[in-house]
């Protein structure tokens, strides 16, 4: 895993200091760096050595045929194959070492971009320079599990793993976007393609974007080399045609073939293990192909009813892997509260980012690489919203939208319980898919809150990107694929872990294995009102049924406790009125009333205030 960072432009001089950009990324390449320069074009590498230790490895790196320069970040899972299908084609060099840059290289010489990015299996953040042709072309895989940020700052394009590697650019422009703020707010998080800075935007999953020199935003689109939209409807108008069995077999062999490609790596590997489905599925399916016990880790928490490491040392004992736990306290995770806003580049607002950084942490210290779990709920109908939300839609949605808008402004102002207050907030929908954008937002009134701000579309709000889908279950799974898991989820993970130098590898989302999910039949992934039947079905057959069969907790943290006790002053500090006031991003009154209520225990507004917390750390640590 690495860190890139570059520019594009006529007028930009040699000056420019292209080791101050990589230097701000330095944590997810520790290994070696590098520079490369030439006319207005600039590249810098940081990385983390994983695949070929030796210096053929070093990046940025030249193509054989001298046309092409690439810095990348990632792993290509299949690049041995993709190495026998050159020399198949008599079209391979002659090799120099046996990364899968280099592999990456040959292919762009041989087969053109589209060509090779479809023939992937991997995750990467692709920066490539034609020399030929003078024009870079940034690319992502199709899940986003690898970050890459773009856009202009005065006549330079400049393009980088995290924003801090684009903010060291001289006279780098940093205007807060107040719209993706609002965004924050609504979804705890910023999602693509905006960021949280004017201009600069995230490559969205799965495009490649081509930019000649003195090209602006205006003169170019980004491209779509592989389609969640086009996925999901494809697998849903081709259903998989066997029996049950046949499916849990199919799954169990994609998904081993998936994990045995994941596990290629010259240096240390492991995986973590909360002791749920997803990841003990994985872990069990690694194990299964290792002739020594795989190294696995989860962390606890001493706070009753937050602790799952006791489940994840069950399964650990059955498998017979070598397990590693730690235990943290409040004091811990409190301590890492300052550090939130220096690890992630934009303000992020999902609390599992503590635990997630501190599993990490604590994982470092005897791998290099980690599998995880990730992407079980959102391919295989994990999420608690997807069992009871029909359920209540059904009910709702039989009151008149009048009377139901009536009902939420009258008793909104109430003192009522959470889910109360939540079920009111979702009553004035006028569809079942605004029913769950509202009930998947955080502050549904984001724009009131922040000045100057107004609604931006995103995949979760633009029906132009849905796929078309069988059921209300399978559109929420489809929302969730597109939006949470890319923008939330795969960000927690990447940025806790690199802040950590650590690689992570998510195999449930081999987009082989994620093209099958889509075959399944609803029944197969919801049955009973409990989520992913087919891959319980392969998990069974490696770990006792009893072992698993319990109430899904998540990964989370006691924020709303946390809040109201040893984080207190903290956030009192940032969201004094005075200050909200002065800084002049936030309309005051509302959120000085959540944060009221939540002290006086009246209400849970943990959830709404970190999105808050979360933006005034960012901005002080700025």
């Amino acid at each position: 895993m690495c860190g890139i960072a570059g520019f594009l432009g006529n007028s930009i001089s040699p000056d420019i200091d292209l080791m101050n950009m990589v230097n701000t990324i330095q944590h997810r390449g520790p290994n070696d760096q590098g520079v490369w320069f030439d006319e207005g074009v600039g590249f810098a590498h940081s990385r983390l050595a994983i695949v070929d230790l030796s210096p053929a490895g070093h990046q940025p790196m030249q193509s054989a045929c001298d046309r092409y320069l690439i810095a990348f970040n990632g792993e290509i899972y299949n690049h041995k194959k993709l190495r026998i299908q050159l020399e198949q084609q008599n079209q391979a060099p002659e090799w120099r070492g046996h990364s899968d840059t280099e592999t990456l290289l040959a292919c762009f010489s041989s087969w053109g971009i589209e060509q090779t990015l479809q023939a992937t299996v991997g995750m990467f953040a692709i920066a490539l320079w034609d020399k030929h042709e003078n024009v870079l072309t940034l690319a992502r895989d199709r899940f986003g599990e690898k970050p890459l940020y773009w856009g202009w700052n005065n006549d330079a394009l400049l393009f980088g793993s995290e924003l801090k590697a684009l903010k060291a650019f001289p006279d780098f422009n940093a205007q807060v976007d107040r719209n993706s703020l609002a965004l924050l707010l609504r979804y705890n998080y910023i999602p693509a393609p905006h960021s949280i800075y004017q201009g600069i935007e995230k490559l969205k999953a799965g495009y490649f974007v081509q930019i000649a020199k003195g090209q602006k935003r205006c003169d170019v689109e980004p491209k779509a080399f592989w389609s969640f939209k086009q996925t999901i409807g494809n697998g849903i108008q081709n259903p998989f045609t066997g029996n049950e069995s046949q499916a849990v077999d199919e799954l169990e062999n994609r998904l081993t073939e998936s994990i045995k490609d994941q596990m290629l790596a010259d240096v240390p590997l492991g995986a973590f293990l909360s002791g749920g489905v997803d990841s003990s599925a994985v872990v069990a399916l690694m194990q299964k192909q290792s002739n020594r016990p795989i190294k696995t880790f989860a962390i606890g928490f001493d706070e009753p009813g937050y602790n799952e490491a006791i489940y994840a040392k069950e399964v650990a004992q059955h498998l017979g892997t070598d397990h590693t736990e730690l235990y943290v306290g409040a004091d811990d995770a409190l301590a890492l509260v300052p550090k939130l806003a220096s690890i992630y580049c934009e303000p992020f607002a999902d609390s599992s980012q503590l635990p997630t950084f501190l599993v990490s942490q604590m994982a470092k210290r005897q791998v290099t690489v980690t599998l995880s779990g990730d992407g079980g709920d959102e391919l295989f109908g994990g999420y608690n919203p997807y069992h009871f939300a029909p359920k209540i839609w059904n009910k709702v949605k039989l009151l008149p939208t009048p009377l139901r808008t009536l009902a939420a402004q009258v008793l909104s102002g109430l003192p009522l319980p959470n889910k109360i207050q939540k079920l009111l907030s979702v009553f004035p929908a006028k569809d079942r898919q605004q029913f769950y954008q509202l009930m998947m937002s955080h502050w549904t009134n984001a724009t009131d809150l922040v000045i100057g701000s107004s609604n931006l579309d995103v995949y979760l709000s633009d029906p132009t990107q849905w796929p078309t889908t069988d059921s209300f279950e399978h559109w929420m799974m489809a929302m969730d694929a597109g939006q949470y898991m890319t923008d939330d989820i795969l960000v927690k993970v990447d940025r806790a872990a690199m802040a950590n130098s650590l690689e992570t590898r998510v195999p449930l989302l081999d987009h082989r294995v994620f093209e099958f999910a889509w075959q399944l039949p609803q029944h197969m992934k919801i049955r009973d009102g409990v989520g992913k039947w087919a891959l319980r079905e392969v998990l069974y057959r490696h770990v006792p049924k009893a072992m698993i069969d319990r109430p899904k907790k998540g990964f989370s943290i006691p924020l709303a406790q946390w809040l109201r006790g040893p984080l207190r002053e903290w956030a009192e500090s940032l969201l004094s009125e005075k200050r909200l006031i002065s800084e002049g991003y936030f309309n005051p009154k509302p959120i000085r009333e959540a944060w009221l209520a939540h002290l006086a225990g009246k209400s849970d507004n943990a959830s709404k205030l970190w999105s808050i917390l979360m933006f005034q750390a960012w901005l002080e640590a700025q």
